[in-house]
């Protein structure tokens, strides 16, 4: 039989794979997510820290380093620089563990505006962060100012110009990272945690703050927080109602992505512990329900190993693709993550190309169902 010639297009893809096939050549594999712990050094001691999953993690986040008299400080410096040898010691079993001070937090971000006011003060601040950094034999530095612009804390220092010197800096310390990255030979790493809705990006310009920053760690969590509001997901990847504007992480990633910010510095948290209402009646089930106080939540190993086999029921919001807790006698309702929500979130992750997850806090599901679950997901190709 005669064999008609192929089409350019087609004889060069046929060239092309039986090439491929040849040498062994493959197309170039989207780079493995990031999996950041948020580890908590601000009680004192790790509890146990040669039992992290290390080699489950790319990432340790230690936090908190306070900020005083416009400068990085260790609060905590006797148990803090412990900390540091400890984690540090766990490169041992994961060579490519990188570990940062994570500066600020809930309690500790009433300082942050007066210490980036000024020039000179970006400059102070940035120095003696990447002192820590030099110091301590770590590998970067994390961000989270809550909040540039607006109210955090009670009694929180915020201004208008936070929206300007957040982004400068940002400017100031990766110019002191870059300092230590041409000693070092090693990139040194800039990131931040940043609150999900628009009241962040509204007072900030995250599209001029990302061109500095490695990852920004998005706090898809404690979106509902009042004990006497409505009870409801505080974690959840979709709304659960037609509210466009309900919170949601998928709601966050897309304020982030108009902001400015590229999809392949974005990092989706995960909570590993739950947050609780006692609600009036059992109506729904607690979901979406007023609630008259707050009640215990606590983290996912309890969670799990005991309020689950204790009188509470488990549900599912499909719309949501989030769980809930429910104790009919007692009304109280518990928002959380399990493992099939971290599995949607590990899933869409992927399916967005963004870079990973990040989780609060390690401490707070010390068996690792969570964790064994986020590296199962991103295992699978």
């Amino acid at each position: 039989m005669r064999t008609l010639p192929l089409p350019a297009t087609r004889l060069t893809l046929t060239l092309f794979l039986l090439v491929a096939g040849l040498t062994g050549f493959r197309p170039a594999s989207r780079p493995q997510p990031v999996v950041i712990a948020y580890v908590g050094g601000y009680r004192g001691l790790i509890e146990n820290p040669d039992a992290i999953m290390v080699e489950k993690l790319t990432h340790i986040n230690y936090a908190f380093v306070d900020i005083k008299e416009g400068r990085a400080w260790l609060t905590n410096e006797r148990t803090d620089t412990v900390n540091f040898r400890r984690l540090n010691a766990l490169k041992q079993r994961n060579p490519n563990l990188r570990i940062l001070i994570s500066i600020g937090g809930w309690a500790w971000s009433e300082n942050f505006s007066d210490a980036v006011l000024t020039d000179e003060g970006r400059k102070l601040f940035a120095a003696t962060a990447v002192d820590i950094i030099r110091k301590y034999n770590l590998d970067g530095v994390d961000i989270d100012w809550e909040y540039p612009g607006v109210p955090g804390e009670e009694g929180n220092v915020y201004r208008p110009e936070d929206k300007q010197n957040y982004t400068l800096m940002f400017q100031a310390l990766r110019a002191s990272l870059d300092t230590l990255e041409k000693e070092r030979g090693v990139h040194q790493l800039l990131t931040t945690a940043v609150g999900g809705g628009r009241y962040f990006t509204e007072h900030t310009e995250m599209d001029k703050a990302a061109q500095y920053l490695d990852y920004v760690n998005i706090m898809s969590y404690d979106y509902k927080t009042n004990p006497t509001g409505i009870a409801g997901h505080h974690t959840n990847l979709y709304g659960s109602t037609k509210d466009t504007a309900e919170a949601s992480a998928d709601r966050s990633v897309k304020i982030f992505l108009e902001a400015g910010v590229p999809a392949e510095k974005i990092v989706v948290g995960i909570a590993f512990y739950g947050r609780g209402w006692t609600v009036k009646d059992g109506t729904a089930k607690g979901l979406n329900q007023q609630a008259v106080k707050g009640a215990r939540g606590g983290g996912f190993t309890r969670l799990k190993d005991s309020l689950m086999v204790q009188g509470y029921d488990r549900h599912w919001d499909k719309r949501a693709k989030a769980p809930y807790l429910f104790h009919p006698e007692n009304n109280v309702f518990i928002s959380y993550d399990d493992e099939r929500s971290v599995r949607a979130k590990c899933r869409y992750t992927r399916k967005h190309r963004l870079a990973g997850v990040m989780f609060w806090e390690y401490s707070s599901d010390p068996k690792g169902y969570l964790l064994n679950t986020i590296h199962t997901s991103f295992s699978k190709r």
